[in-house]
């Protein structure tokens, strides 16, 4: 029978230790800390199990606490060695809790594109974050990643192909199988679903670049001009495309700092380059007219072409093209069809080399030899070829006036 009360527990004072019955105690110890106790007997052996402190745990939890304790020593089960196993129970379970957040697809994709920074540029890193944030993690982002399933991969392929993004869909899939083997390697996951992959992305029929030629060029260049519904870096961005026949992603990522503007010479970084090599490109006085136009609206910090709502970052990879869509020229002409037109009306002036021409645009050399010897590449004879071009591009445009880049008005 229970012999303390609620008042003699809260009045207790000094070292003590007060009995309540079937093997309780309220106890405080020398150092004046108050506790509850069980003494019980198991095998022979006395032992004690202290069940916690008071006033956190109540003469009635205690002797609940006590009568739990009790049934088990019944059963031959000592409580403290039950109450350090459930312990450790308990954190095995939040471990595998933690580490099964841990292991969710977008925590280790993270992981996996910062591994890779030593190799890759700032922007192509934003860039793989990028295609995975928009069309993966909202879908198996927060899912474990040793759950995801080879359906599970393909539903988010065919989803990207639906758009008729089908190039986006081939480099989801390289990104998601090399997040998967990630995982593999670092213990994380034991199979990686995107290898299943393999002859499931459907193909592209194979189209030539839409090109404009003479008078059709020169219209869209007027059209580029005056049309003032456009962002007036989206105009500029679009003119120098065609008069550096350069690639449009190489033409957006432009930066300031890339530019000698006492040479007349634009570096592109190699890391920027579809060949991984530095490219030099010849600037014509029309492009030195384009980038006079754009420092003195944007300033000759940061991007030569801005985005529209955010001065500090490029424009999208798709602003040019659709601009030149909402223009009316959609299957008629695109950014990257500058670099057919330049190829196509080079060539047939007869005036340069084939090689000076490839190497404007920036094509590899075959010839292995021929490219390491070539360090200056041909930089002089492209020079007077993008001088020509310029000069063919503003008379195509002004029937021989001065293409006037400041008829622009900033929107």
């Amino acid at each position: 029978m229970s012999k303390l009360t609620v008042l003699q527990i809260k009045h207790a004072k000094g070292q003590c230790r007060l009995a309540d019955g079937k093997g309780l105690f309220f106890e405080i110890t020398i150092s004046g800390s108050k506790r509850w106790l069980y003494r019980y007997k198991i095998l022979g052996k006395n032992g004690n199990y202290i069940i916690g402190h008071y006033p956190e745990i109540s003469l009635q939890a205690a002797r609940q606490a006590r009568d739990e304790a009790k049934k088990l020593v019944q059963e031959g089960v000592n409580p403290a060695a039950a109450r350090r196993e459930k312990k450790l129970q308990k954190i095995a379970l939040q471990h595998q809790e933690k580490q099964r957040r841990l292991g969710k697809f977008e925590i280790l994709a993270r992981e996996w594109i910062e591994t890779q920074k030593g190799r890759w540029s700032e922007n192509h890193s934003l860039a793989v974050l990028s295609s995975l944030k928009a069309n993966v993690f909202p879908y198996i982002g927060g899912q474990p990643i040793e759950t995801i399933t080879p359906p599970e991969v393909l539903k988010i392929i065919r989803r990207i192909e639906s758009r008729g993004s089908l190039e986006i869909a081939k480099k989801v899939l390289q990104r998601m199988n090399s997040v998967f083997r990630y995982a593999v390697q670092t213990g994380k996951a034991t199979y990686n679903p995107a290898a299943d992959m393999k002859g499931v992305l459907k193909s592209r029929t194979v189209t030539h670049t839409p090109s404009l030629l003479d008078r059709e060029l020169a219209q869209l260049l007027r059209d580029i001009t005056n049309n003032q519904k456009l962002f007036v870096a989206t105009r500029l961005a679009l003119h120098f495309t065609a008069l550096t026949a350069c690639r449009p992603g190489e033409v957006r990522q432009a930066r300031w700092e890339e530019f000698n503007l006492d040479l007349k010479e634009w570096y592109i970084p190699a890391e920027r380059m579809k060949m991984k090599r530095e490219h030099i490109v010849p600037l014509s006085k029309q492009a030195l007219s384009v980038l006079e136009r754009s420092g003195k609206l944007f300033g000759t910090d940061g991007f030569v072409f801005p985005a529209p709502r955010h001065l500090e970052k490029p424009m999208s990879d798709n602003t040019m093209g659709k601009a030149l869509r909402d223009m009316g020229y959609k299957g008629r002409a695109t950014p990257h069809g500058f670099r057919a037109s330049f190829s196509t009306m080079a060539y047939e002036s007869g005036e340069f080399p084939p090689e000076v021409i490839e190497k404007a645009l920036a094509h590899e050399e075959k010839n292995k030899i021929k490219r390491a010897y070539n360090r200056a590449e041909y930089l002089e004879q492209r020079r007077s070829l993008l001088d020509w071009w310029g000069e063919k591009l503003q008379t195509l445009e002004n029937t021989s006036e001065i293409i006037d880049f400041h008829r622009v008005r900033r929107r």
